[in-house]
């Protein structure tokens, strides 16, 4: 208690110092107060010096505020101010104090670790998820501070230089973050482009010297796998790789801190934050498969790959109830997130995990993947009960009954819809409670067509379920939900033959899914709209809605890009090939708007590939 009590003392005799000399006028710039703070003050006693602080600056605030004299009240207002200048530059001093003993903390673990580890170690002081995220200035810091420890091309030696490089890189594409957006339309926003040509990649591949960034950036810019790249790298050094991984992290982090701030569309914002993580992420993942999971460098790209979905999941606009982004385009991330599936079994039980399993899930039945997106689901929600994460769990109940769907087990999809409805409503979740108001009017409708069912009030039940998500979803603004809403019910429409009513909800889900940006919905809503139109004999709009919706869920790797490919060859079947090829071109500018024209000479060759096998 004596010691406490005697550096009380000591740090009150150095405020009332700085607050004496201050009122005498030796005191000339708040960057004196600064360091005198900074050699008075020692790191671990700060809790004592802002005691000591706030017990003198209440003091002079009383004694302004009750003084009566004029020339005393005066001199409390002076000293009062210089309080609170030390104030300021003790907030200021502690931060440096942070930086400090950071940048201390990474030089001894980095130089202390084991040559084997100390990579890892490395990664575990850039890790984005960390307290205490190092700046530009403090990683130069870090990498001056580590010079003493190193020999010649020693792995600490390295370090230091992968450190520099990689930042002097990302100040080089720092003014070049998002200049690629401007080259294309606001619609194709997003990290597709002409391969080679445009996007980020190409645009990032101008910038920097390094080569081996420049043939990463290279490979991505013609849409080739990063796996590819990876594979080819025999001779990667330590410094190289940990440029690289810097200017991954910087750019992703920059395009994620751009994205979240353009208020004038907060959507469109978090969808590409959304695709950018994913986007990153997926190359990570590559380049620990093509690196070897078994290596160093192989295991360090998956140990980034986790800190980049452990982070992702921690964001408020996380998609608990989507997956497929249509910014998150190229061909070679067509079945993009199965690459995250191997580095998550290595990882136990956390919410993270079930999160992102939430999300390959969904991906998975938007392959057509079924029984794998339900053993996906079925460990998130096991994980997510287990954690305490409510909104997953619910999530994957939801997803779970849509999947039962899809594997035509009605029974069992109304089971789990029912239970996502119970917990919903008690644990207030209003979009879990959404979606399985969705998912049990669907599961009914679904369950009654295939027992042939045909009283109107089974589906009028089902229906007003369907109703009740969508006035919901309205209500509480989730995009997302309300099209698997409308969607729904275009369905269910369409399933008791109300094919007019059926393209009022399927056009306004298609709509809905544009704004989402889920490529799967907007895919599947096209080809209902095929179908109802087909059922209205309006031969021109079903060739129009179905090479649309066959087309983008060929693109996304869906099996259920045939379903429409099937009818539009009863169509053609039905008018002939003259007939068909006059209607497919007179759509044919509406077609290039959505998908290019890259995209509308492939509709044939789909269609060819369909007819053969």
């Amino acid at each position: 208690m004596s010691d406490s009590l005697s550096l009380r003392d000591r740090y009150l005799a150095l405020i009332d110092e700085i607050v004496q000399n201050t009122l005498k006028g030796k005191v000339s710039s708040q960057e004196q107060v600064y360091q005198m703070l900074l050699k008075g003050v020692t790191t671990d006693t700060g809790e004592v010096f802002e005691l000591a602080l706030s017990e003198r600056l209440n003091s002079t605030q009383q004694q302004v505020d009750t003084e009566i004299d004029v020339l005393k009240q005066a001199k409390a207002t002076r000293s009062l101010r210089a309080l609170k200048t030390i104030q300021t530059q003790w907030q200021r001093a502690q931060e440096q104090n942070k930086a400090n003993y950071a940048i201390g903390s990474a030089v001894k673990d980095i130089t202390t670790a084991t040559a084997e580890a100390r990579l890892d170690v490395f990664l575990s002081v850039i890790d984005p998820n960390q307290k205490y995220l190092l700046s530009v200035q403090q990683l130069q810091q870090l990498s001056k501070s580590l010079q003493p420890f190193a020999q010649a091309d020693s792995d600490l030696q390295q370090i230091s230089d992968g450190i520099i490089r990689g930042l002097a890189s990302w100040q080089r594409l720092q003014d070049h973050l998002v200049s690629w957006m401007y080259e294309q339309s606001r619609e194709s926003l997003g990290f597709g482009g002409v391969p080679g040509e445009r996007g980020p990649w190409a645009t990032w591949a101008k910038q920097v010297n390094s080569e081996l960034p420049k043939a990463l950036f290279r490979t991505l810019a013609m849409e080739k796998s990063a796996l590819e790249f990876a594979q080819q790298q025999r001779n990667i050094t330590l410094g190289e790789w940990v440029e690289m991984a810097l200017i991954l992290q910087y750019l992703q982090r920059g395009l994620v801190n751009w994205f979240d701030q353009q208020a004038y569309n907060i959507q469109a914002g978090s969808k590409l934050s959304i695709s950018t993580f994913l986007t990153f992420a997926v190359i990570w993942s590559q380049l620990a498969s093509g690196l070897g999971e078994g290596t160093p460098f192989g295991q360090a790209s998956s140990q980034v790959l986790l800190q980049t979905l452990r982070n992702f999941t921690q964001r408020p606009y996380f998609p608990l109830y989507g997956g497929i982004f249509a910014s998150f385009s190229g061909t070679y991330l067509r079945n993009a997130l199965s690459y995250l599936d191997e580095p998550l079994r290595r990882v136990n039980g956390t919410q993270e995990k079930a999160r992102i399993l939430t999300l390959l899930g969904y991906s998975q039945r938007a392959l057509g993947q079924y029984d794998r997106s339900a053993q996906f689901h079925q460990q998130a929600l096991d994980i997510a009960r287990l954690a305490g994460d409510r909104s997953c769990e619910i999530a994957n109940l939801n997803h779970l009954s849509r999947t039962y769907v899809n594997k035509e087990n009605y029974a069992e999809a109304i089971n789990y819809s029912q239970r996502a409805l119970i917990l919903s409503r008690q644990a207030g979740d209003r979009t879990g409670e959404a979606n399985a108001l969705v998912n049990l009017g669907y599961s009914e409708v679904m369950q009654a067509q295939q027992l042939e069912q045909i009283e109107p009030e089974t589906y009028e039940t089902a229906i007003n379920y369907l109703q009740q998500g969508l006035t919901l979803s309205e209500r509480l603004g989730d995009i997302q939900s309300k099209a698997l809403c409308v969607s729904s019910l275009g369905i269910a429409h369409l399933v008791i033959e109300q094919p007019q009513t059926a393209i009022k909800y399927l056009e306004d889900g298609f709509k809905t899914a544009q704004v989402s940006g889920d490529l799967y919905l907007q895919g599947l809503n096209l080809a209902n709209l095929s179908e109802a139109y087909d059922h209205l004999q309006n031969q021109d709009k079903s060739i129009y809605t179905g090479c649309l919706g066959m087309y983008l869920l060929n693109q996304i790797g869906s099996r259920e890009w045939r379903k429409p490919a099937r009818l539009l060859m009863i169509v053609h079947g039905q008018i002939g090939s003259e007939a068909f090829q006059h209607l497919l071109q007179q759509h044919r500018s509406k077609i290039i708007s959505v998908i290019g024209v890259d995209g509308y000479d492939y509709i044939p060759k789909l269609l060819e590939e369909y007819r053969e096998n």
